[in-house]
C-alpha cells in the first residue's frame, strides 16, 4: 500500500567549515534597525524656543530662505529652472455640470517638463473669487481620481476656481522615468531632485493667480497622502497660500524614525532637509495664515492620527498663539472610514474650513457635500495633450550628467566632504572564539563612533603572513570560497558586514531609512566608507603593524571600498575588487533607482568625481586590476 504521507520539504544543508564560521551570528537581528532609528531621531532639529513674535518671524523668514536655497534649489541648474518663465498653454473647454466648466491646460514646471491640469471654473464670476490648488498622492488615476474630481466640483459650485494638477508617476504622468525613486539620479549630479516637485506646485499657483478673477487673499491648497506632503511643503514655503489642508500626508522626522509606516518616498526625505527644518517647523510656518490638519484614525497606509498629529500640534500651537490666532489652526481626525482617504467626511471638514476662512459670516454657505457623482469624467475625457518628448527625471539626469564630473582635479578633502566621511574611534568587544578543524574564528563587535556596531569575523589558519579585510554586497556569508583561498594563502581574513549589508542589514524598509539618514545630513555611502577605514585602522593596531589589504565583491560596497582606500592612505595598503562600477555615469545611463542602490546616489558625488578620479586618489601601486566589471 502506498503511503499517503507527504514527503518532507527539501531543506538546504547546514553550512559546514568556513561557511559555518562565517554564518555564526554576532549581533541581534534587531540592532541595525534600532541603531538607525536612534541615530536619525537624534539628528532632527527641535523647534526653537522663541517667546515673541518678532523672533519667530525672523526665524521663519530665515528657515524659508534656507530650505529654498539650500535644499529645494540646490545647484546652478535648479536655480535656472526656478528663474525660468512660467509657460501656460490653454486648451479646449469641457462642459462640467450645473454652475461650472472645465478648462484644459498644460504648464511647464521647468523648461521641457509639462504638467497637465484642469481648471474647474464657476460659470458666474461676480468679481474676485477664491482659488484652490488640488494636488494628489500615489493614486494611479491621478487627476481623474473620483474623490479629487468631487472636491474640485464642489468647490467650483461654491464659487471657487480649482486647479486640478497631475503628479509625477500618476495618471497621465504614469511613466517609469517619473518614478519618484529616480529623482535621486538628479541628486547624484549635485542637482536637487526635489526642485521639479516644488516647481510643479509653484507654477500651478502662478497659473491660478494669473486668472483675472483670482483673489490673492484667498488661496487654498489641499491633497491626500503625497498630496498632503505637497500641501505642507508649498504652503509652508510659499506665503501666497492662505489656507492649507494637508490630509494624511506627513509627520515629524522623529515620528518617522519610530514608525516605519511613515517613512516617505524620496521627495519626502530629500537630502539634508532635516539639517534646516523638520516637518514640525514647516507646520509652524503656517502660522499667520490658516491650516486644517486632517488625519485618519485607522489609517492603513501611513500617518495615523494617534502618532502623527500630536507632535505637529504641539509644535504649531504656541506659534499660532504668538499671533493671537489659535483659532486659525484646526485639526480633524476621520473615523468613518478612518482609513487612508479624502472621502466625504474629510471633504466636508475642508469645506467647513473654507467657509470659515473665505466666506466668514455668510449664512448661505453650506459645508455639506453637493452630490455630483453623475458629473464625474473618465480619465480619457480629462486627458490633456502634451508635447512629444516631455522630459522626465531620467532624461533630466542624463542631460545634467553629460558634463560631469566638473573640470579640475578632485582632492581628498573634496571627496571627504562629498560623502561626509568621518574618522570615528573604534571600541572592540570579542564575543566568541570558535575553532573548526584547523581554522579559528574570533567574533568581534566593533563599536564605530557613538552610533554603529559593525560585526566582524577574524579567521586564521596557522600563523598569518598578512591581513585582508573582506566585504561583499551579498554579505559575509557569501564569502566562504574566497575566504578559503585567502586562508590557504596565509592571510588573516576579517569578514565585515558594514552598514546596510549582511548582518548589518536593516530588517524593515531598509532603503527608506537610508533616505532618512541622508535627510538628516549624513550619507550612507560615507558611513560605509568610514566604517571600512575605521576597521582597517583597528586591524592594523590589533593584529599587525603593517597596513592591511581591502577586498570588495560587488558594485555597491566596491564604491565604498574605493573611497575608503582613497581616503585612508596609511592603514589600507592595497585594494582588490571584483564586479565593480566603471563609472558613476552608468548608474544614470542604466536608469537605476534609489530603492535598489541607495548609497550610490550620494548627493553631488558625480559632480565632484567619477571612478577614474577616485582611482587616481588611491594612488599608484595600491590597486589590483578587477577580475570583472559591472555595467
Amino acid at each position: 500500500m502506498l503511503s499517503s504521507a507527504r514527503p518532507a520539504a527539501a531543506q538546504s544543508p547546514a553550512p559546514t567549515g568556513v561557511a559555518a564560521l562565517l554564518a555564526h551570528p554576532i549581533i541581534a537581528p534587531t540592532l541595525p534597525l534600532a541603531e538607525v532609528r536612534a541615530y536619525a531621531a537624534s539628528r532632527v532639529p527641535a523647534m526653537p524656543a522663541v517667546t515673541n513674535l518678532a523672533d519667530w518671524k525672523s526665524f521663519a523668514d530665515r528657515t524659508r530662505r534656507d530650505v529654498l536655497e539650500k535644499i529645494v534649489f540646490r545647484g546652478d541648474t535648479a536655480r535656472s529652472w526656478r528663474d525660468a518663465k512660467t509657460t501656460v498653454v490653454w486648451l479646449d473647454t469641457l462642459p462640467g455640470g450645473p454652475g461650472y466648466s472645465i478648462k484644459k491646460l498644460r504648464y511647464e514646471a521647468l523648461p521641457g517638463l509639462w504638467i497637465p491640469a484642469l481648471l474647474y471654473l464657476p460659470d458666474n464670476v461676480p468679481g474676485k473669487i477664491p482659488v484652490h490648488l488640488a494636488v494628489n498622492g500615489h493614486d494611479k488615476d491621478g487627476k481623474a481620481a473620483a474623490y479629487k474630481q468631487l472636491r474640485c466640483i464642489n468647490l467650483a459650485k461654491r464659487g471657487i476656481a480649482s486647479l486640478n494638477v497631475e503628479w509625477f508617476a500618476q495618471g497621465q504622468l504614469r511613466a517609469d522615468g517619473f518614478s519618484h525613486y529616480r529623482m535621486n539620479q538628479l541628486d547624484l549630479c549635485g542637482l536637487s531632485g526635489l526642485a521639479p516637485f516644488y516647481l510643479a506646485m509653484s507654477r500651478g499657483l502662478d497659473a491660478l493667480l494669473a486668472l483675472p478673477s483670482a483673489d490673492p487673499a484667498r488661496v487654498a491648497v489641499s491633497g491626500l497622502s503625497g498630496g498632503g506632503w505637497q500641501t505642507i511643503v508649498i504652503s509652508a514655503l510659499d506665503t501666497r497660500v492662505t489656507l492649507a489642508n494637508p490630509v494624511a500626508g506627513y509627520s515629524s522626522y522623529r515620528t518617522r524614525a519610530e514608525f516605519p509606516s511613515d517613512l516617505g518616498d524620496s521627495e519626502q526625505t530629500p537630502n539634508d532637509l532635516a539639517t534646516v527644518a523638520d516637518y514640525t517647523h514647516l507646520t509652524a510656518l503656517l502660522a499667520g495664515r490658516n491650516a486644517l490638519l486632517t488625519y485618519n484614525a485607522k489609517d492603513n497606509c501611513c500617518f495615523a492620527t494617534d502618532h502623527a498629529l500630536p507632535p505637529l500640534l504641539a509644535a504649531a500651537e504656541p506659534i499660532f498663539k504668538l499671533y493671537g490666532q489659535l483659532e486659525r489652526l484646526r485639526s480633524h481626525s476621520n473615523s468613518d472610514p478612518g482609513t487612508h482617504n479624502f472621502e466625504v467626511d474629510n471633504r466636508q471638514a475642508f469645506y467647513r474650513m473654507v467657509g470659515v476662512t473665505f466666506f466668514p459670516g455668510d449664512a448661505a454657505f453650506n459645508a455639506q457635500e453637493i452630490p455630483s457623482q453623475p458629473e464625474l469624467k473618465t480619465a480619457a475625457e480629462l486627458e490633456v495633450p502634451l508635447p512629444s518628448g516631455n522630459l522626465d527625471f531620467h532624461q533630466l539626469a542624463l542631460a545634467a550628467s553629460r558634463t560631469l564630473p566638473r573640470a579640475g582635479a578632485v582632492t581628498r578633502a573634496t571627496l571627504a566632504a562629498a560623502v561626509h566621511y568621518q574618522t570615528p574611534a573604534v571600541t572592540a568587544t570579542s564575543t566568541a572564539v570558535i575553532s573548526r578543524d584547523t581554522t579559528t574564528a574570533t567574533y568581534w563587535k566593533l563599536h564605530v563612533g557613538a552610533t554603529w556596531t559593525v560585526p566582524v569575523v577574524a579567521l586564521t589558519r596557522g600563523t598569518p603572513r598578512g591581513t585582508t579585510l573582506l566585504v561583499a554586497d551579498a554579505g559575509r556569508k557569501s564569502l566562504a570560497a574566497r575566504t578559503e583561498t585567502l586562508l590557504a594563502a596565509g592571510q588573516r581574513v576579517l569578514a565585515i558586514d558594514p552598514f546596510f549589508f549582511g548582518e548589518s542589514k536593516i530588517t524593515q524598509r531598509d532603503f527608506l531609512y537610508a533616505l532618512l539618514v541622508a535627510a538628516t545630513g549624513d550619507r550612507p555611502l560615507g558611513i560605509q566608507a568610514s566604517q571600512l577605514a575605521a576597521v582597517a585602522r583597528w586591524a592594523r593596531t590589533e593584529f599587525t603593524s603593517a597596513p592591511v589589504a581591502l577586498e570588495s565583491h560587488g558594485p555597491r560596497l566596491g564604491l565604498a571600498a574605493l573611497i575608503a582606500t582613497a581616503l585612508e592612505q596609511t592603514a589600507i595598503k592595497t585594494l582588490h575588487q571584483t564586479e565593480t562600477l566603471t563609472s558613476l555615469q552608468d548608474v544614470i545611463r542604466q536608469n537605476w533607482s534609489v530603492d535598489k542602490y541607495p548609497e550610490l546616489f550620494c548627493f553631488g558625488l558625480l559632480a565632484a568625481c567619477d571612478i577614474p578620479q577616485l582611482k587616481t586618489l588611491v594612488g599608484p601601486g595600491r590597486m589590483d586590476q578587477p577580475a570583472a566589471t559591472h555595467h
